[in-house]
């Protein structure tokens, strides 16, 4: 039980939180504590956002593509983490992308109401969830300056920032080059010379189909303007 009790208060949005306090709102909400075997199907594209879902235990992949299935992003989630807490509450409620055991995978979920309540009897859990809201919209503004700024490495950064959650790992994005001249309205040789230069520096990887992000953290840091 104690080693559920840390697992929790790992979580982004249970950090900080005293484990009295934790074992407090176990007792008094809904807290239900699911297992998915490898490749069953935690959530699918477009499901609607009734539940918090936690992951406590596993590996868990996200793969998002477009209406052609043509381009494809994928990423995998490891204990603990959140599967698209941004998407819970808001305009869109529903899942961007599709989620999938890798491994044994255990979820805690938490019933929206459920969890408004327990935002709202703590500063602290409150804290967690506006501080990820904040660090995504600063995330869009810095990509839409980027957008602005001439350099196709700073837009191809935010390109796969903006798919990709915070500490999502194993990112590769499928996409043939020619689709991708049109999305960033270049011409072949000059996203060439930026994929190569992304690669130079130790951030991405990538094929004639595939793009393969080595370290997400150097992208974030490209994007925001700092050295390595």
């Amino acid at each position: 039980m104690d080693s559920m009790y840390e697992t929790l208060m790992r979580l982004p949005l249970f950090a900080g939180t005293s484990h009295q306090k934790l074992s407090e709102i176990i007792g008094k909400y809904k807290f239900h504590f699911l297992k998915y075997a490898p490749g069953d199907k935690i959530v699918s594209e477009g499901d609607a956002c009734t539940h918090l879902k936690c992951i406590i235990g596993g590996l868990v992949g996200l793969t998002i593509s477009n209406n052609t299935r043509r381009f494809r992003v994928n990423q995998t989630l490891e204990a603990p983490d959140v599967i698209s807490p941004d998407f819970f509450f808001g305009k869109t409620t529903h899942y961007p992308a599709t989620a999938t055991a890798l491994t044994e995978v255990g979820i805690v979920q938490i019933d929206k109401s459920d969890y408004m309540n327990i935002i709202t009897s703590d500063p602290i859990f409150l804290f967690n969830y506006l501080n990820l809201l904040s660090m995504n919209a600063q995330l869009s503004i810095k990509g839409v300056l980027a957008l602005t700024s001439g350099s196709l490495e700073k837009r191809i950064c935010y390109w796969i920032l903006a798919l990709t959650q915070n500490n999502g790992k194993n990112i590769t994005l499928e996409c043939r080059h020619k689709d991708m001249y049109t999305v960033f309205g270049v011409q072949r040789q000059s996203l060439i010379s930026a994929l190569d230069n992304l690669k130079t520096l130790g951030m991405i990887d990538y094929t004639s189909t595939e793009i393969r992000v080595t370290d997400r953290r150097l992208l974030m840091k490209t994007l925001a303007g700092k050295d390595r």
